[in-house]
């Protein structure tokens, strides 16, 4: 297992990516001063997003069926947890995109080869639930 999201595996019987990009932010608050840089505070934790890349061959591994199941998946609008193969819980996450390429038709219209990449949001707020767990709170 590469990774989790909820119940479906990223594997090779699946979806292997090959790369995994994620992107976090902070955001600052900033005020104006006259004759000096603005001043800004911390103010929280800001977006987090992971995109899934990779390449599909379903005649070696995995299945067409597998990019159906994580459009069903987006569809819904819920949040799943992402977890890696080695434990490591990355929070609750958002489909909010994705991009197929399929090429090398065979005789059927099927493609032999698909490029895909998969967007996920972050919803939870790891900071409220650290801090909860910190004061010895569910």
């Amino acid at each position: 297992m590469l990774m989790s999201l909820d119940q479906f595996v990223f594997g090779m019987s699946t979806l292997a990516h090959q790369e995994l990009q994620r992107q976090t932010q902070w955001k600052h608050a900033s005020n104006a001063r006259v004759g000096a840089r603005a001043a800004r505070q911390f103010t929280g934790d800001g977006d987090d997003t992971i995109t899934i890349s990779g390449v599909l061959v379903p005649e070696l591994a995995g299945t067409l069926s597998s990019l159906d199941d994580l459009r069903a998946m987006g569809s819904k609008g819920q949040a799943y947890a992402l977890v890696d193969g080695a434990g490591t819980v990355f929070g609750a996450y958002l489909i909010t995109g994705m991009h197929q390429t399929g090429t090398n038709l065979d005789a059927s219209g099927r493609p032999r080869r698909v490029d895909f990449s998969i967007t996920l949001e972050r919803t939870d707020d790891n900071r409220a639930s650290s801090m909860a767990q910190s004061r010895g709170r569910p």
